[in-house]
């Protein structure tokens, strides 16, 4: 019998979990609204498991391709204060060089859109290095077909938003 992942309670990053659903409702404003009041509550200082989810998840709620690449660069930034024994308090099976992919494949699409194919390049690539970590479920599966999406937009010249 395998035992549950051990966990560390982190109301924090609860509080993150029921702002993305909350967004992922529907309510995008008001999900943009708490994550921000996150965002001021923790600083620009503190945990970098805080900094870079909510980072991560404000930059999908953004109207504007410009802010959604400040909430992206945010989001990778924090991830370099964050490392393994501290994403594993919040899940053990979790790893900070797990979380590049997606932060680069965002990176990529955004810079793509804003017509920096130069710096989506380089993020596209930076987000293949490290897809090895990415689990082979349905979230893998999903980073590898973006990475797929971006990489042909990038060769067709396509600045506009991917479904």
């Amino acid at each position: 019998m395998t035992q549950p992942p051990k966990t560390e309670p982190d109301e924090v990053m609860a509080a993150i979990g029921a702002a993305v659903e909350q967004g992922r409702a529907g309510d995008r404003a008001a999900a943009r609204e708490t994550l921000t009041a996150l965002w001021d509550r923790t600083g620009g200082h503190g945990d970098a498991l805080h900094r870079c989810s909510i980072a991560h998840y404000l930059a999908d709620l953004q109207d504007e391709t410009t802010d959604e690449l400040l909430w992206d660069q945010r989001a990778l930034a924090a991830v370099t204060g964050l490392d393994d024994e501290r994403a594993r308090r919040f899940h053990d099976s979790l790893q900070a060089r797990a979380f590049l992919p997606s932060l680069h494949l965002n990176l990529a699409d955004a810079y793509r859109r804003t017509g920096d194919p130069a710096s989506a390049r380089h993020h596209l690539a930076a987000a293949t290095t490290d897809v090895d970590l990415l689990p082979d479920d349905d979230y893998g599966a999903m980073l590898r077909s973006g990475i797929d999406k971006v990489r042909n937009a990038l060769a067709t010249g396509s600045t506009h938003p991917l479904q």
